[in-house]
């Protein structure tokens, strides 16, 4: 047996950060469709989210890595032309490059099939396909359109409470025969691919489903730098069948090769042939909680020994940290985490608690504070306010008074 390169946990938290974009410093000049679309390639995906507590979460990993950039060029490259993003089920709900559209289209076939979908919109599709064909030809006939334009189909069962219509939006959806051309505040406009994505992406020639699931697996390894199978499985949300089978193939091409980390229990670690392995990380930056550098959660406690959980739907008197807690990267280490919230109506960012990590150094809550400043004005507040709770609250407080 070969015996693998063994590298310490300290080299893999660099070669992961640089691969995320954080090797690089922020563009000083102002960010441009260039800078835009370099950032999105390199992620391979933003994960969409509806909380709202401090801005929605797709557009939060671009400021991370570039700072404040115009938030209308993801608005653009996702219902404007030229299309350059479109929406599909990938890590979650995902804005994703256009050029992986045809990467897609086996997990939608796989969907039609009743595979990897829902199991109630499955059976919706099967049960009402009728009705669903009455659905896509309004799209056809009136789209964009959104589930609730559609007039006699108004759900009665509250938060939960999908209507007919909106069943069926979705089965179509989910089997690509229609798509998202815009949203309006954040409900979905649909209308048909041929109308949304651009001709010469539809033109691509279809992979196989075992050569996408393969080139994703890739993307995965390239976006992450390094992770273990389990890791590079779920940035796109592939299954253990999808890693067993491709993983080996790609060590075979030579795009990933295996290695270990000091410290991961004898787990077999993958890192990408394009992997950087800077000397040193110079960054600073709030993440959204579904951030690709920590949405999976085992991972970041294994690079980072941060433990994270997001507590929206925990009962606020069972929460440790708060309601929307970003974690906080200073240079090669997630330091500390802060519950925020951005209170529009006054033009305040509230700072509710801020915690720090037991390593976290003394320069913590001033590099925090210089952060915050730099978000409170991308999202156009006027002031910040700190409630001095949490182990961190104090000194961070202490910085807005002086």
């Amino acid at each position: 047996m070969i015996a693998r390169e063994t590298i310490p946990l300290p080299l893999a938290r660099r070669i992961a950060l640089a691969a995320q974009g954080f090797g690089d410093r922020r563009p000083a000049t102002p960010i441009g469709v260039r800078q835009f679309n370099r950032a999105v390639g390199r992620l391979g995906l933003l994960q969409i989210d509806s909380v709202s507590a401090v801005v929605r979460a797709h557009y939060m990993p671009l400021f991370s890595r570039l700072g404040p950039y115009p938030m209308g060029l993801l608005e653009g490259a996702a219902s404007r032309r030229p299309r350059r993003l479109f929406e599909y089920w990938a890590h979650e709900a995902s804005f994703l490059p256009v050029e992986m559209w045809p990467l897609f289209r086996w997990r939608m076939e796989d969907a039609a099939a009743g595979r990897g979908i829902y199991k109630g919109i499955a059976a919706f599709g099967r049960e009402k396909s009728a009705f669903v064909e009455e659905i896509f030809e309004e799209v056809r006939r009136r789209g964009p359109v959104a589930a609730s334009d559609i007039e006699g189909h108004k759900g009665s069962g509250g938060w939960w409470g999908w209507s007919e219509a909106k069943h069926a939006f979705e089965w179509l959806f989910w089997v690509g025969r229609i798509t998202t051309a815009s949203r309006r505040g954040f409900e979905r406009l649909y209308d048909l691919p041929e109308r949304v994505i651009p001709k010469e992406i539809l033109a691509l020639p279809v992979p196989s489903g075992p050569d996408a699931q393969r080139e994703l697996l890739r993307i995965g390894a390239r976006a992450l730098g390094i992770g273990t199978a389990a890791c590079i499985r779920d940035y796109f949300r592939q299954s253990p069948e999808a890693a067993r089978a491709h993983l080996p193939e790609l060590v075979e091409a030579g795009e990933i090769r295996p290695i270990a980390v000091k410290g991961w229990s004898h787990q077999t670690v993958y890192i990408h042939k394009d992997a950087r392995a800077p000397r040193r990380i110079e960054a600073r930056a709030l993440l959204a909680p579904f951030d690709p550098l920590v949405f999976e959660r085992t991972r970041a406690e294994r690079l980072f020994d941060f433990r994270y959980r997001i507590e929206i739907y925990t009962p606020a008197g069972k929460r440790t940290h708060g309601y929307y807690v970003l974690p906080f990267l200073l240079n090669e280490a997630i330091v500390a985490r802060a519950d925020i919230k951005a209170d529009r109506p006054a033009g305040v960012l509230r700072v509710h608690a801020a915690f720090a990590e037991p390593h976290a150094p003394r320069e913590t809550a001033a590099e925090l504070a210089e952060e915050l400043r730099l978000l409170a004005g991308w999202l156009q507040l006027e002031a910040i306010e700190v409630t001095p709770a949490g182990d961190l609250g104090p000194a961070l407080a202490d910085e807005f008074r002086r």
